[in-house]
């Protein structure tokens, strides 16, 4: 999945990158994903994040996947712009 987010009052790349670290610890230790920022480094007010989720079941992980995206959309510090997910 790719999450398009968008960092509302950020003021420089230091703020900007305290909050994307935050955010890619929990959504790791929470939901044991891999994740990375992906995109967009240096723009100061929005970022793209890449996760993965593998599982045996296709089911488990787009229930996996939408749980990460509600935690995300409920986090208040960012607003989610883009979603794209992707089986394989």
């Amino acid at each position: 999945m790719i999450v398009e987010i968008s960092l509302g009052d950020t003021f420089s790349l230091k703020d900007k990158r305290q909050i994307v670290k935050s955010i890619i610890e929990r959504l790791k230790n929470r939901y044991n994903i891999s994740i990375a920022e992906v995109d967009r480094q240096d723009d100061i007010r929005r970022t793209v994040i890449g996760m993965a989720c593998v599982s045996t079941t296709s089911e488990h992980v787009n229930r996996q996947l939408d749980h990460v995206l509600s935690f995300m959309e409920k986090d208040g510090r960012f607003t989610v712009e883009n979603v794209e997910k992707e089986m394989l």
